[in-house]
C-alpha cells in the first residue's frame, strides 16, 4: 500500500534516504495520531456505556418511587372511613332538602380540606367527591371546568358496578384547569361501602406533579439533561422544561426500545437517550443528554496525547535520519557495483563486515562476481568442443536485471520496515545465486530446478504483489525416482510469461505441473513440464514464427539471452530432436508451454555428461 502511495506521489525517483525518513515519520505520526484518536473515542465510548448502563437503573428506581408515591396518594380516599359522619353523609339518599344538602356540603368540604389539603399532603391540589349526584370539593388553587355536567360526566359509570382499581386521568382527558396552568394528574378511586356492598361515591384527587420533579432530581442533577414522563401515546405528563408539559413526543414511535439506552442522530446534536417503562402506570420515563456534555473531561486526555505525540515525532525524526543513512549507504554502494556488473565489469569487490541481510547479500554478490569472472577466464584459456561451450555459456548466464530489480524491491521493503520480507527475499536471492553459480553440472535434480523456479516466482511475487499468483504441482514419482533435468529450463519460460503477461494484464496467474508421462514415440517415460499462464496469448502470425524458430534454431549465441529458443536449443543439443518445447496458445486467453525431456536418474545423467559432477552443492574450491 505504501509503495503504491509513493508511486502516485511520484516519489520513486526520490533518494532512498529521503523515503526512509518519510516512512519513519509516517510510522510515528500515523500510529500516534491513531492512538490519540482511539484513546479519545474509547474514553468517550466508555463514558457513554457507563451512562447508558447507569441511567436505566436510575430511571427504574425513579419509576418505583413514583409508583410508590402514586400508590400512597391512591390510598387517601380510605381516610373517609375514619369518620363515621362522612360515611353517613355518603350513604344518604340524594333527595334531601336544600338546607340539609348545604350542611352536608359544608361538612364534607371542611373534612376534605382538613384531611387532604393539610401540610402532610403538599402535592394535593384539590379533592373532588361525587356521590349520588352530589359534588363535594375542596381546593388549594382556583380552578375551572370541573362539575357534574363537564368533567364528571365521562366517569359516571364508575358509580355503579364492581369496585375498580384507582385510575389516573390526564389533563388532556378532562376540562379541569387550575390557575396558572399548574400541571397535575387526577387519581380517581371509588368509595365502596363494604357493609352495604355498594359503591357510595367516587373521589378525584388532583395531584401536582412536583413530586415527580423531586424524585427525578434526587438522582440526576445535571442541568444539561432533559427528563420527562409520558404515556405510551407520547403525551408528556412531566418535563424539566415546563413549557413542554402537555405536549407530545413525536419520536416515541421510532424509539427502538422502551427499556434501556440508545443513541439518536439527526439534524440536532447526537444524544444518549435512556428509557424505562412502568408496567403498572403505563408511563415511560425518559432521560436525554447531548453526548458532547458527557465527554467534556476528555479534553485533558486529548491535550496530553497531543504533547506526547509531538515529543515522539521529534525523537523519531532524529532516529529516522540516523537509521536511514546506516541502511542506505551500503545499499547504494552495492547498487553501483550491480550496475557495473550489468555493463560487464567484473573486477569490483564489495566487502561488508556486517552480518545482517545486506552483508549476506553482498557476500553472495561477491561469490557471484568471482565465479562469473573465473568462468570468463576459463572460457578464454581453454578450447572445448562447440557443443560443450554452447551449453556451458547458456547455462552460466545470469540476468543482472533480475538481481537489480530484486534489490530495488528489497530496498522498497526496507523503506516500508517489512523486516520479515527483506529477510525472506535476501534468503531467496542468496539461494538462487548459489544455485546459479555454485553448480557447474548441466543436469540437476528436478526437485532443485523446481525449488529454483519457486524461489524466483516468490521474489517476483514480492515485487508485483497481487498482480502475480502461481502454483507448482510436483508429482510424487518425480522425487521418488530422483530424476534429473537440464539446468535453467524453467526460469526463461516463466520470465517470458511474466514479461509479456504483465505488460497487458493487471493480474497474471502461472500454473506449473511436473510429472512423468509415457512417450508414444519411444515407449519410454518422459519428464513433462507444463507451464500455463492467463496472459495475452500469442497471435497466429507470431505463433508461426516461433514454431519455425524452434524447429530450425539448434544453436544459439551466448549473448542472445534466455528465451524459448534458448531452452529448446539446449534440450535438443543434450537429448536429441525428439525432445524440446511445444507451444499452445489462444490469443487473448493464455499460453501453455510443454517441455519434454527423457526421464533419467543421476547415474544416467552423469554418464551422459562425461562423468561430471551433478550434485547441486558447490565444492570447496567453488565457494
Amino acid at each position: 500500500m505504501i509503495s503504491r502511495l509513493l508511486e502516485r506521489l511520484k516519489l520513486r525517483n526520490t533518494r532512498l534516504s529521503s523515503k526512509l525518513i518519510l516512512i519513519y515519520l509516517l510510522l510515528t505520526v500515523v500510529p500516534m495520531s491513531l492512538l490519540g484518536y482511539l484513546s479519545y473515542v474509547q474514553f468517550s465510548r466508555s463514558i457513554e456505556e457507563q451512562i447508558g448502563e447507569y441511567m436505566p437503573r436510575f430511571l427504574y428506581q425513579a419509576n418505583s418511587n413514583v409508583e410508590q408515591r402514586i400508590s400512597e396518594l391512591a390510598s387517601l380516599p380510605d381516610l373517609l372511613f375514619n369518620s363515621d359522619d362522612m360515611i353517613a353523609i355518603l350513604r344518604r339518599d340524594e333527595e334531601q332538602s336544600v338546607s340539609d344538602l348545604n350542611k352536608d356540603l359544608f361538612a364534607v368540604n371542611s373534612y376534605m380540606s382538613r384531611t387532604y389539603l393539610a401540610g402532610s399532603n403538599p402535592d394535593v391540589l384539590a379533592v373532588f367527591l361525587l356521590s349520588k349526584n352530589r359534588l363535594f370539593q375542596s381546593s388549594k388553587v382556583a380552578y375551572s371546568g370541573f362539575d357534574r355536567d363537564q368533567a364528571i360526566a365521562p366517569y359516571r359509570y364508575e358509580l355503579t358496578g364492581l369496585v375498580e382499581k384507582p385510575k389516573i386521568i390526564l389533563p388532556s382527558e378532562t376540562t379541569l384547569k387550575f390557575q396558572n396552568d399548574v400541571p397535575y394528574i387526577l387519581i380517581m378511586k371509588q368509595i365502596a361501602d363494604t357493609d352495604n356492598r355498594r359503591i357510595i361515591g367516587t373521589m378525584f384527587i388532583a395531584v401536582q406533579l412536583t413530586f415527580i420533579d423531586r424524585i427525578l432530581h434526587d438522582f440526576e442533577k445535571n442541568d444539561k439533561a432533559d427528563l420527562w414522563v409520558m404515556n405510551r401515546k407520547g403525551e408528556r405528563l412531566y418535563h424539566t422544561d415546563p413549557e413542554l408539559i402537555g405536549t407530545f413526543d413525536p419520536e416515541i414511535g421510532r424509539y427502538p426500545i422502551l427499556s434501556g439506552s440508545f443513541r439518536t442522530t439527526g439534524p440536532g446534536p447526537d444524544r444518549l437517550v435512556s428509557v424505562t417503562e412502568s408496567t403498572e402506570l403505563g408511563w415511560v420515563f425518559v432521560h436525554s443528554i447531548p453526548l458532547r456534555y458527557l465527554t467534556e473531561k476528555t479534553d485533558l486526555v486529548r491535550n496530553v496525547t497531543v504533547f506526547v505525540f509531538i515529543g515522539v515525532v521529534l525523537v523519531t525524526a532524529i532516529l529516522a535520519v540516523v537509521l536511514s543513512l546506516n541502511i542506505t549507504r551500503p545499499l547504494k554502494k552495492l547498487s553501483r557495483l550491480m550496475k557495473n556488473a550489468e555493463m560487464g565489469h567484473f573486477q569490483a569487490d564489495h566487502s561488508l563486515q556486517s552480518r545482517d541481510e545486506v552483508g549476506s547479500l553482498a557476500r553472495s554478490f561477491n561469490s557471484m562476481i568471482t565465479t562469473t569472472r573465473e568462468l570468463i577466464q576459463t572460457n578464454y584459456r581453454i578450447e572445448i568442443r562447440q557443443k560443450e561451450a554452447e551449453l556451458y555459456a547458456l547455462q552460466s548466464q545470469i540476468n543482472p536485471h533480475f538481481i537489480y530489480n530484486t534489490l530495488e524491491t528489497i530496498g522498497m521493503a526496507v523503506e516500508e520496515q517489512e523486516t520479515d520480507t527483506v529477510v525472506d527475499m535476501v534468503t531467496l536471492l542468496g539461494r538462487m545465486l548459489r544455485f546459479s553459480v555454485g553448480n557447474k553440472a548441466k543436469a540437476v535434480p528436478v526437485s532443485e530446478e523446481v525449488q529454483h523456479i519457486r524461489d524466483y516466482l516468490t521474489i517476483q511475487k514480492y515485487r508485483f504483489e497481487d498482480r502475480l499468483t502461481f502454483d507448482i504441482q510436483l508429482g510424487a514419482d518425480i522425487e521418488k525416482d530422483n530424476l534429473y533435468s537440464p539446468k535453467f529450463i524453467l526460469q526463461p519460460i516463466v520470465e517470458n510469461a511474466i514479461k509479456h503477461g504483465l505488460e497487458t494484464r493487471k493480474a497474471l496467474d502461472i500454473q506449473i505441473a511436473i510429472g512423468k508421462e509415457l512417450s508414444f514415440r519411444s515407449g519410454k517415460h518422459d519428464v513433462v513440464y507444463r507451464i500455463r499462464d492467463n496472459g495475452p496469448g500469442i497471435p497466429a502470425e507470431r505463433m508461426a514464427e516461433l514454431e519455425e524458430a524452434l524447429r530450425s534454431d539448434t544453436h544459439i549465441d551466448k549473448d542472445s539471452g534466455f528465451g524459448l529458443s534458448n531452452v529448446n536449443a539446449r534440450i535438443v543439443l543434450m537429448h536429441g530432436p525428439e525432445y524440446g518445447l511445444q507451444l499452445h496458445s489462444i490469443y487473448g486467453k493464455g499460453t501453455e508451454v510443454i517441455v519434454r525431456i527423457p526421464a533419467r536418474d543421476g547415474t544416467e545423467s552423469a554418464a551422459e555428461s562425461g562423468g561430471g559432477r551433478i550434485d547441486s552443492e558447490p565444492s570447496r574450491g567453488e565457494e
